[in-house]
């Protein structure tokens, strides 16, 4: 059979507009004569010119559903149902790597967790940006190689000509992630996926890392997909959030939406395990139990078994969406109308005061900030 390559349409898109859009998806993995069902029917958008970030545990599959938008699914890994769309072409039909090669890099990339293991430990950093700007946009060697030191320097790399013929080795773990976002922002991408991407990292290197990605995106227009467990790194960050469990979107909205207004029990527990809710002397929060297997047919709400405040429906029916906000929506019967209420936890009650309050000084700052800046120039 032979496969078509995927025509892209090359207008822009109007910022808002949605540019990637999962409906419905299923991934499924054969190991060892087993079916494993990483991704359950998950849908989600993205739009134009934002960063929605997926969040939720180890194993709820959220690596494995942005990997799927680039068609970097492990041999024994598939697309068994649902559609993928990005600009008119779905991504989950395409079969061959030169079909795959008009997407990945050139229309969408990724950034990965481990900048070590995403660098080849024996070619120099720069030729290896300089490699991906010549496959992807078709440029002669002077050209491409002029491209990696702007990038470079672009995401923050002193002496761009010196370390561009620097190895992955004579870089720090801060460097090395530059490098990896450089390559990746070469092609000059429509869509950024972040696999976690500060995760290896302390928390200064961290923050200086989310604040370039915020401002790439920012002057080169892209859509930011960022996955994590990290709630705390998903407030500086998200626009939108997503949270998964057991491969399934189980809630989703704006980030003040999700902040400080969560339905989803699970989203509640994720969010009272933020260590800044710990009070000295008590033992920090944790989700009691395991998550399913998802080798397993699962019955009924997956976070049931770990869920106290499940009521008996769960443990039989999967609960569907229900829309709490014309941008939020959650998967949790608690929000059926015949359901008993029931009040969000105290943590997370603390938890949106907290952030009311840190709003409320951010803005006092902020007054303060101008007040200041105003007086110095009347001088």
């Amino acid at each position: 059979m032979k496969y078509e390559v995927p025509v892209l349409d090359p207008a822009p898109v109007s910022t808002g507009s949605v540019l990637l859009e999962a409906d419905n998806m299923e991934i499924q993995f054969n190991l060892r004569g087993r079916t494993l069902t990483a991704v359950r029917k998950a849908s989600l958008q993205l739009r134009a010119g934002e960063t929605l970030a997926i969040v939720g545990e180890s194993g709820s599959g959220k690596s494995v559903f942005a990997k799927s938008f680039l068609g970097m699914l492990d041999r024994n890994g598939r697309i068994s149902g649902g559609t993928a769309l990005y600009r008119g072409v779905n991504l989950a039909a395409l079969k061959t790597e030169q079909q795959w090669l008009a997407i990945r890099g050139r229309r969408i990339a990724m950034v990965f967790q481990d900048p070590m293991t995403a660098l080849n430990p024996l070619k120099p950093v720069g030729e290896q940006i300089r490699e991906a700007a010549a496959l992807h946009r078709t440029m002669d060697k002077e050209a491409s190689r002029l491209v990696a030191l702007e990038m470079l320097e672009r995401v923050g790399i002193s002496e761009p000509e010196r370390r561009y013929k620097q190895y992955p080795h004579e870089f720090s773990g801060g460097m090395r992630q530059r490098a990896v976002i450089a390559t990746a922002i070469a092609c000059g991408p429509e869509i950024l996926v972040c696999d976690e991407p500060t995760t290896a990292l302390d928390v200064t290197i961290q923050a200086q890392i989310l604040e370039l990605i915020k401002n790439l995106q920012r002057d080169m227009g892209m859509s930011v997909l960022f996955i994590t467990h990290d709630l705390g790194v998903v407030a500086k960050m998200a626009d939108r959030i997503a949270v998964m469990y057991a491969g399934q979107v189980v809630e989703e909205g704006m980030a003040d939406e999700i902040f400080y207004d969560a339905r989803h029990p699970y989203t509640w527990a994720l969010l009272a395990s933020l260590p800044q809710l710990g009070i000295k002397g008590e033992d920090l929060f944790a989700i009691s139990g395991t998550p399913p297997s998802l080798f397993r047919t699962i019955k009924g709400d997956a976070f049931a078994p770990r869920n106290p405040l499940a009521l008996k429906v769960d443990f039989e029916y999967e609960p569907p969406f229900f829309q709490v906000s014309p941008t939020h929506r959650a998967k949790t019967w608690l929000l059926d109308p015949r359901a008993p209420k029931v009040e969000m936890p105290e943590t997370v009650k603390r938890l949106r005061q907290k952030l009311k309050d840190k709003k409320a000084e951010d803005i006092a700052a902020s007054g303060t900030g101008k007040a200041k800046a105003r007086k110095e120039t009347s001088r």
